[in-house]
């Protein structure tokens, strides 16, 4: 595998696997596909979000939910925020905590 993938934090990887069932099996199908092909999968799997932020697009029987990720130097891939959309727009509290953390991650490993 070119890639890993790792997370923000405890509490984010336990947000992420506690995502409902079929939202969950997406997660995984993607993410396998993104340690081979990496960060961008492109429509409808993933979206740029500006600046080096992703948004992977989770859809199951029970909802849609999204993860804000970011890509770092040396092929690694770090899951940032997750949350279940209620809503048509992203809520912009949901993108400033991605925005956050992505720049938190990458003031580290400057």
């Amino acid at each position: 595998m070119n890639y890993s993938i790792s997370y923000y934090s405890e509490a984010v990887e336990a947000e992420i696997l506690g995502l409902p069932t079929t939202l969950q099996a997406r997660y995984v199908v993607l993410t396998r596909r993104m340690l081979e092909a990496g960060a961008n999968l492109g429509q409808p799997h993933t979206d740029v979000m500006g600046d080096g932020l992703f948004e992977l697009r989770l859809k199951g029987a029970e909802g849609i939910a999204r993860i804000f990720y970011c890509a770092l130097m040396g092929r690694r891939i770090v899951m940032l925020h997750s949350f279940v959309k209620k809503t048509p727009k992203t809520p912009l509290r949901e993108l400033r905590i991605a925005q956050t953390r992505m720049k938190e991650i990458k003031n580290a490993n400057a």
